[in-house]
C-alpha cells in the first residue's frame, strides 16, 4: 500500500483523509463523551444518511443535484439536525436528553422515505453507509481538510470555555460564559465532522470513531489533555490500522476500523485490571 499511495490518487484521498479524520473526530468525541452525549454522533450521523439519500434521489430528476456531491446536502442535513437538537433542548428543559432520540428517529425515518423514493440502495449509496477507499474522491479531500482547520480552531480559541461547560455546566454560566452559543458552534463542529467521515468510517459506523477511542483513553488516562493525547492516538491507529488491513485483506475499511478500536478497547480495560492487581 505504501508504494501505491504515491501511485494511485484515491490511496493518498483515502490515506491523507484518514489522518485526519483520525484526528479530529477523537478530538470533538472526548467533549462528547464528558458531556454525555454519546448518542448525539448517532442521531447526526442518520440524519446525514437523509441528506444524502435525498441528494440522490433529487439527482434522477434535476442536472442541478445530478452534478452536486452528495456530501454538501449531507452536511446540510446534519447541521439542521444539529440546531434541531438545540431547539428541543430548550423545549424539553427538564427532559433535554429526549433531543437526540427524536431527532434519531425523524432522521432514520426520513433516510429510508428518501431511499425508497431513490429505488433502494445503490453502490453510491452503500460506499456512505458502510466506507469506502476508492470512493473518497480529491473533493472530498479538501472539504474535509477545511473542515478539520475549522474545528481545530474552534477548539483552539473556545478550549477554556468548553472545558468549563463539559465539567460543570452551572458554574460556566455563572462566570458569565454563553453557555447557549459555545454549545451551538461544538453541536454544529460535531455534525460537520459526522458528514465528513463517512466517506471512510461509514454513516453507520462513524460514531465508533467518535466514542471508542475516547472509551479507551478514559481507562489509561490521568488527566483531560491525557485523555485527548490517546484518544487520538488510538483514533490514529485505528484509522490507519484498518486502511492498511482493508487493503491487503479485502476487507470494508469502516468496519476494520471499528474492530480495531474495539480491540484497542479491550486491551486497554486489561491492562487497567492487571495494572491495579499488580499494584495490589
Amino acid at each position: 500500500m505504501i508504494s501505491g499511495i504515491f501511485q494511485y490518487e484515491f490511496l493518498q484521498n483515502a490515506f491523507l483523509s484518514g489522518m485526519i479524520i483520525g484526528i479530529i473526530a477523537p478530538l470533538l468525541g472526548v467533549f462528547i463523551v464528558v458531556r454525555r452525549l454519546s448518542l448525539i454522533a448517532d442521531a447526526l450521523s442518520h440524519v446525514t444518511l437523509a441528506g444524502i439519500a435525498a441528494s440522490l434521489f433529487l439527482g434522477k430528476y434535476s442536472t442541478l443535484f445530478l452534478g452536486l456531491n452528495p456530501l454538501y446536502m449531507g452536511m446540510a442535513f446534519s447541521v439542521g439536525g444539529a440546531v434541531l437538537i438545540e431547539k428541543l433542548r430548550s423545549v424539553y428543559k427538564h427532559y433535554e436528553e429526549l433531543a437526540i432520540p427524536i431527532i434519531l428517529s425523524g432522521g432514520i425515518g426520513l433516510g429510508v422515505i428518501f431511499i425508497s423514493l431513490a429505488d433502494g440502495f445503490n453502490t453510491d449509496l452503500f460506499s456512505y453507509l458502510f466506507g469506502s477507499v476508492s470512493a473518497v474522491s480529491r473533493t472530498d479531500l479538501w472539504t474535509i481538510i477545511i473542515i478539520s482547520i475549522f474545528v481545530i480552531l474552534v477548539i483552539r480559541l473556545i478550549y477554556k470555555e468548553l472545558f468549563l461547560l463539559s465539567f460543570d455546566e452551572e458554574y460556566a454560566k455563572a462566570t458569565g460564559i454563553a453557555a447557549k452559543s459555545i454549545h451551538f458552534i461544538f453541536i454544529v463542529m460535531v455534525a460537520l465532522v459526522i458528514a465528513a467521515s463517512m466517506r471512510i468510517v461509514g454513516i453507520l459506523l462513524v460514531s465508533s470513531l467518535m466514542t471508542l477511542p475516547v472509551a479507551a483513553s478514559i481507562r489509561i488516562a490521568k488527566g483531560f489533555k491525557q485523555t485527548i493525547f490517546y484518544s487520538i492516538l488510538f483514533g490514529e491507529t485505528a484509522v490507519l490500522g484498518g486502511l492498511f488491513l482493508s487493503y491487503y485483506l479485502d476487507l470494508a475499511p469502516g468496519g476494520t476500523i471499528v474492530m480495531i478500536s474495539v480491540l484497542i478497547l479491550i486491551l486497554t480495560v486489561v491492562f487497567k485490571k492487571l495494572a491495579v492487581r499488580t499494584a495490589v
